[in-house]
């Protein structure tokens, strides 16, 4: 595993420049931006004069069909220029960070893991109108095969008005990081390990809650941290305790404590499958702050060593079972 000395040594050898070159391009977009406000503007502010001299209409008309190709033109270049920026940031310096981590892991930063891998892991089971994902990693640590990428899945929720009038809003089902890894062991059943936000909310009451899931039996471990944290269902109760293992139960009590944020994990065929929540989009380029930043870089190279990570704390490369 790489450390932050290493990647500090690689932010100044290598990274720093590919930020300056970029640096300039972002400069750049931004300038175009304050110029294209102001020629909005203006456009505006002779529209409105236009109007009050009280000219022919068809002068008001050409006025505001030059505004609308100006601004057309405008929405056009700038968003071309930040693709090509996005593309460049992502290609230069997010993929460098993937290759220190192996070279031998293959990055594509506009594919996400598959929708069916998504949907085979039955973590978030609502049915998703849109899905979205980028920063597609795949790979092998020693024995374990993996991918991670970011996802964003939606549902679309129609309301109506008090005038009848309808009225469409996206929910996010779940945004954030999504992996998958082979775990070595054909499941029969189908094991879930959910953050136990009812506990957490209500206490003893959270308990009885608990038994109300439609995803199997509720399953109760030995572990008491692991039983603060986690909520486990189970469509195969032996299963479920012939996986989490002491040694699984405390991985994962130091993956949520480490992370500091919700994190689900499933069991299905013969893959593990892992989610944690953002509220943020991850691995972007921010077009309104410096992209010298070795901070926003840091925060990057933890994220994608959450890979690794999470193979070491499972013990995934530590074949204890043989897949029948």
């Amino acid at each position: 595993m790489v450390s932050d000395q290493e990647f500090s040594g690689f932010y100044e050898t290598t990274l720093k420049e590919q930020l300056g070159e970029l640096e300039t391009v972002r400069k750049k977009i931004l300038r175009r931006y304050g110029l294209g406000a102001l020629l909005l503007g203006s456009l505006a502010f002779l529209n409105y004069y236009l109007v009050s001299l009280n000219l022919p209409q068809y002068i008001f008309i050409i006025s505001i069909a030059a505004s609308a190709i100006g601004g057309l033109w405008y929405i056009i270049v700038t968003y071309n220029e930040k693709s090509e920026y996005r593309a460049s940031f992502k290609s230069n310096v997010v993929a460098q960070i993937v290759k220190l981590y192996n070279p031998e892991w293959q990055y594509q930063f506009d594919f996400g893991i598959n929708q069916k891998d998504y949907e085979k892991s039955q973590l978030f089971p609502h049915h998703c109108d849109r899905y979205n994902g980028d920063d597609l990693v795949t790979g092998q640590i020693e024995k374990t095969d993996f991918q991670f990428s970011e996802l964003h899945t939606q549902y679309k929720q129609v309301t109506h008005g008090t005038k009848g009038q309808r009225q469409e809003h996206w929910v996010t089902i779940f945004r954030g990081l999504f992996m998958h890894a082979e775990f070595n062991k054909n499941f029969s059943g189908t094991t879930y390990v959910l953050p136990d936000t009812a506990e957490r909310l209500f206490g003893s009451f959270g308990q009885s809650l608990q038994k109300l899931s439609s995803r199997g039996d509720l399953v109760k471990l030995e572990n008491v941290d692991f039983e603060k944290l986690f909520v486990v269902y189970s469509s195969d109760q032996v299963e479920a305790r012939y996986i989490l293992t002491p040694a699984i139960m405390e991985a994962m009590v130091n993956l949520a404590t480490r992370l500091g944020s919700s994190v689900f994990f499933s069991f299905v065929g013969s893959r593990i499958y892992f989610a944690r929540s953002f509220s943020e989009p991850l691995f972007e380029p921010n077009l309104f702050r410096s992209g010298v930043n070795y901070s926003d870089l840091k925060e990057m190279f933890d994220l994608f060593g959450l890979i690794s990570v999470l193979v070491q704390e499972m013990n995934l490369n530590t074949r204890i079972w043989t897949k029948e």
